[in-house]
Order: structure tokens, then sequence, then C-alpha cells
């Protein structure tokens, strides 16, 4: 059976970046790219960060029972709907790597078991950092939306308490102060839990 490594952080993180490196350095680790129905950032591309679908194509798949776990948030752009879908995942024959939240993260335990879930929990230490890159990503955006920044680093504060943390039995962390440092003990745990016996190449 494959295992399925669950990548979560607070916003501007750098979650994102971690993944496209590791999934780079290991094209073995199967990707598992979520579902959105928000609209597409720049520099953002179908396929890679998200598949971007329509409220419409959202309720057909749930219709379809190929929703594992979905989040609705009110943002001030309207209601935004992020979820993972079951479709072309084969534990029997492969391992994967998501990017999700803390609530993603336990709806995958309930469906999978916790023996294939495996929490891969990125945090920086300093918020003002992490509050500047969040920033700095947003300039880059044709239309910054620096309410929605604001709106999603409070609410980070709340989601990823300490209480929940440890509710969902997430004890251990890896520090984002330096980017490639950081890839590189996230690589070693995913070895390690699937065994280097798997051939996978860093």
């Amino acid at each position: 059976m494959g295992k399925i490594f669950c990548l979560m952080g607070k916003s501007a993180t750098g979650k994102d970046s971690i993944f496209r490196i590791i999934s780079n350095n290991m094209p073995n680790l199967k990707k598992i790219v979520p579902y959105t129905t928000r609209p597409v950032r720049e520099g953002e591309t179908e396929g890679v960060e998200y598949h971007f679908v329509t409220n419409n194509e959202f309720n057909q798949m749930l219709l379809n029972k190929q929703v594992i776990e979905s989040r609705t948030y009110h943002t001030v752009h309207g209601i935004w709907i992020y979820f993972t879908s079951s479709v072309n995942i084969d534990l029997e024959h492969h391992d994967y790597i998501t990017i999700n939240t803390l609530e993603g993260y336990n709806d995958l335990r309930k469906y999978y078991g916790s023996d294939v879930i495996i929490p891969i929990y990125i945090q920086v230490m300093d918020d003002g950092a992490r509050l500047q890159r969040a920033l700095d990503r947003e300039k880059k955006q044709d239309n910054p939306k620096y309410s929605e920044l604001c709106r999603r680093f409070l609410a980070d504060q709340e989601d990823f308490n300490e209480e929940k943390l440890n509710s969902f039995e997430i004890r251990k962390r890896f520090d984002n102060d330096d980017l490639m440092t950081c890839v590189l003990e996230v690589e070693n745990e995913i070895l390690e839990k699937i065994g280097k016996e798997k051939q996978y190449h860093i």
C-alpha cells in the first residue's frame, strides 16, 4: 500500500515551492493536484498548482462521489471552494504528495487511514517574514487583493493553532527559514516513510 504525503502550513510558508522542488526531485512520487473554484492567479497553470473548475463541475463530482474532502471559504471576492478528488489515485501502485489544510488532512486520514496519510507540516518561525513573503507575492498579481491577503493571514492564526495541531497528532514540524535545507529534511522524511528500497532519487 502506498503513502500520501500531505504538505500543510500557514499561507506564505513556502508550501508551493517545496511541493514543486520535491515533485521534480522525486518524479516517481505522484502529485495529487487539488481542485478549486477560485480564479487563476498570475503565474499559476491549470493542472499544476490546482485544477480550476466551476461550481457546477464541483457539484457534479460530488454527485459522482469523487470528492474526498472540501473546504468552503467566504472571501471578499465571493465563495471559493477547495477540494481533493479520488480520481486517478492508485495506492496499490504509487505513493503521492499533495498540499492541504488541517481539516483536509484529517478527512484524508478518515478516508484512507492514518497509516497511509503522512503529515508534513511546514512553518516559518518569524510571522513578520511570512507576512512580507505574502505581500511580495501579492504585489506580482495583475490585481492585488490585499484585503483577502489580510483575511488569510489572520485566519491562519486560528486554523493552525497549537491545539488543533495536537488534536490531529501533528508532532513533527519542518522549519522553512532556508528553503533548500527544509526541502532536504522533507525528502529524507519521505524516504524514511516509504522505504529506500523504492529507489526514489534525490
